[in-house]
């Protein structure tokens, strides 16, 4: 039998409607990672102090 192929395949970037997923290089141990992005799905408002009656 053949060795397997010790030769990574890059996997394309995962896109949907608030996500974005990436393939990471391999670490010393040969783990391919992978990387999220999510985009916001609200906005934060800045917080003000209510007036003093």
């Amino acid at each position: 039998m053949s060795e397997p192929s010790k030769e990574r395949i890059k996997v394309p970037e995962g896109e949907s409607e608030r996500l974005v997923t990436r393939q990471m290089e391999a670490n010393e141990k040969g783990f391919v990672g992978y990387e999220t992005i999510w985009e916001p799905w609200q906005k934060e408002a800045e917080y003000k102090t209510p007036k003093q009656p």
